[in-house]
């Protein structure tokens, strides 16, 4: 008797170490370095529960996912003088003329909503729904109010990661965008019009839907239509700075209103398959069209701010414009699909691989082609050093190319070729470098020249302006050097000058009377 207890004792001391052991393991790895590791450690002990009726039935995926859409308020900061607030008030007083009087106004305030993947506070949410705030604060299901801190912000695809210090949360899982299909059942969770909770559902109306939005919001500027003439007759599109936004939204008419940006849209599974992010409106209200942006996509730039703090993208080196059936005669081609190659950069993955222009790249990694959105959401989701295969016609067959991506200053996008010499712009009374690529990334901007010294007395001095502010715009137009703030200096509205910079405080408009 004495050796059967003595044996009992010895299993249940093992068993009693194995499990906290196990419970140590499982411990350490709660701070697992990517969304997904977070996510599997998660679910695999909080499994989902589907719905097994026969008829269609969202409640279960409506109660697995609603508690973990948060409700996020931004709050904006009063600004005086030159370095005013961005916060949507701002259009007006851009668009009457500020006068460069000394403002002052009550902070504003605006919301939207947030997705939580971890169980340690990680949300993901929309770049335009923090960007430019001075606090987010983010209310819970269970009505706590608690104030967040952005991690990162990417405005090349409207996506931004923020953090709560809280643990024990509620996930909604990840589902796989690239299973999503037209006519599919998805609904959309988050806060519209402030409203608490809300769902409602619709079908997946498209897929990889391109609308302008973000692309219209880095350009700054709008085609003339002496351009937009010139497009429709040649194809090509107008000459502007490099726009290396990534549009390739899952089109859904499940109600999306004001308030719903950053929410959830869900599988009939529960599963997290886009981030919302648009309507296509004229009253500014839901009618029938909104957009989000596909998960996958939403896992890389999330991965990349927890590992890096910004976005690490990877860049085939080619320029292309989209084939149809009205093709410019100066393409010499009948392909009414795929991306024409206009244009190979030196040095870059795709002159590596022997891309060429005239190409017309058909597939990426076997997977058909046929507009803008195709290639980009694709190439979006991959790093730098990172391999892709180009199924591309040339002469009438298809050829394979292993591609390897480079960085954004292998290829020179968004990233300036001149001397770093500090350069005097006399008429503003301060000297400037072009902002290096590692700030660009660091802010999330695609245009800069950093204000190295300001001389006391002058423009700069006068109106508040430091050492070290990033310069992005002048009068609406991005600048990358001195000669690009010299050429847009001279284009005033109401002879005021208009600038917007970055810092570590935030993003700021300012304008001045012209000289």
């Amino acid at each position: 008797m004495k050796k059967i207890l003595g044996i009992t004792v010895l299993a249940a001391f093992i068993g009693g170490a194995a499990a906290i052991g196990g419970y140590k393991l499982f411990e350490r790895n709660q701070t697992g370095s990517t969304i997904s590791e977070k996510q599997n450690l998660y679910f695999a002990n909080n499994p989902l529960k589907v719905s097994s009726a026969g008829t269609l039935d969202f409640t279960q995926a409506a109660a697995a996912v609603a508690p973990g859409v948060v409700h996020i308020k931004t709050t904006y900061a009063t600004k005086s003088g030159g370095s005013r607030g961005s916060s949507p008030m701002d259009m007006f007083e851009d668009f009457f003329g500020g006068g460069g009087r000394q403002l002052q106004r009550q902070p504003r305030a605006a919301s939207g909503s947030g997705v939580i993947i971890s169980q340690d506070g990680y949300i993901v949410t929309n770049n335009h729904v923090v960007e430019n705030a001075e606090k987010v604060e983010v209310i819970l299901t269970d009505r706590r109010k608690v104030e967040a801190r952005v991690i990162g912000r990417d405005p090349n695809t409207d996506l931004a990661l923020i953090k709560v210090n809280e643990t024990g949360l509620p996930v909604v899982k990840l589902g796989n965008s690239d299973n999503v299909q037209v006519g599919e059942w998805v609904l959309a969770v988050g806060f519209p019009l402030d409203l608490n909770t809300t769902v409602t559902a619709g079908i997946v109306s498209a897929k990889n839907r391109s609308i302008g939005i973000i692309g219209r919001e880095q350009e700054g500027n709008e085609i003339t239509e002496e351009e937009y003439r010139e497009y429709q007759r040649t194809g090509k599109r107008p000459d502007r700075p490099a726009n290396t936004s990534i549009e390739s939204f899952i089109q859904t008419d499940a109600a999306i209103n004001p308030g719903n940006s950053g929410g959830a849209l869900v599988n009939a599974n529960g599963e997290l398959v886009g981030i919302n992010s648009a309507i296509a409106s004229q009253s500014g209200y839901n009618q029938g069209y909104g957009f989000a942006i596909p998960v996958n996509l939403a896992r890389k730039i999330v991965d990349d701010f927890m590992k890096y703090g910004s976005v690490k993208r990877g860049y085939i080196g080619v320029s292309f414009q989209p084939l149809s059936a009205d093709n410019p005669s100066e393409l010499k081609t009948k392909e009414v699909s795929g991306l024409y190659v206009n244009e190979v950069v030196p040095g870059g993955g795709g002159a590596a691989a022997g891309i060429k222009s005239g190409d017309i790249i058909k597939k990426v990694d076997g997977v058909v082609i046929n507009d803008s959105p195709d290639l980009q959401e694709r190439i979006g989701r991959l790093n730098p050093g990172d391999k892709v295969k180009l199924s591309v016609l040339r002469d009438g067959s298809l050829k394979d190319f292993t591609v390897t991506l480079k960085g954004e200053s292998s290829v020179g996008v968004n990233t300036s070729t001149a001397a770093t010499k500090s350069v005097e712009v006399s008429k503003l009374g301060a000297t400037f470098v072009p902002a290096t690529p590692a700030q660009k990334s660091k802010y999330g901007i695609n245009s800069g020249v950093v204000v190295s010294s300001v001389t006391t007395g002058k423009a700069f001095d006068n109106i508040g302006v430091e050492k070290g502010l990033i310069i992005t715009k002048v009068n609406g137009q991005p600048v990358n050097s001195v000669a690009d703030v010299q050429k847009a200096l001279p284009q005033t509205r109401n002879s005021m000058i208009y600038m917007s910079g970055v810092n570590e405080q935030g993003i700021f408009n300012f304008s001045f009377p012209a000289q």
